[in-house]
């Protein structure tokens, strides 16, 4: 039971990482690329679509197990300590109120997943009429 608490309370912090980003790219004093990373690695966390789908064996969990908490690594790197901390108090507030879902997000990943599979098909149609010798 010790490694499921650990692991549960790992979760929460990662969350309360998260809505740190999302508070912190608001933030007028962040740098813009700096805002931009925590935009993005936030918009990824809270989205309701994984851009690898959890069904997928192994790789389904890969985007959750490591994409978001490194980005999220990398994000607070690039966020200055006094705005960290600032975000992190409020984003203790929001976490008891719920999380907010990225919509702009989900719908950039359902586009990507359109454009593989249109691309996918362009594929196989290409491959399909080249005369086999």
């Amino acid at each position: 039971m010790k490694a499921l608490d650990r692991w549960k309370r790992w979760a929460r912090s990662l969350k309360l990482e998260a809505y740190t980003l999302y508070l912190a790219c608001k933030d007028s004093r962040l740098p813009w690329h700096a805002k931009a990373f925590a935009a993005l690695v936030a918009g990824y966390a809270f989205s309701p679509i994984d851009l690898i789908p959890d069904p997928i064996p192994v790789l389904g969990y890969l985007d959750d197990l490591l994409l978001v908490p490194l980005g999220v690594l990398v994000a607070r790197q690039m966020v200055p300590k006094p705005i960290l901390d600032e975000c992190r108090e409020r984003a203790q507030v929001l976490v008891q109120q719920g999380k907010p879902v990225n919509r702009t997000a989900a719908v950039i990943i359902v586009a990507l997943w359109v454009l593989a599979v249109a691309a996918l098909i362009q594929f196989m149609v290409r491959k399909a009429s080249v005369p086999v010798p």
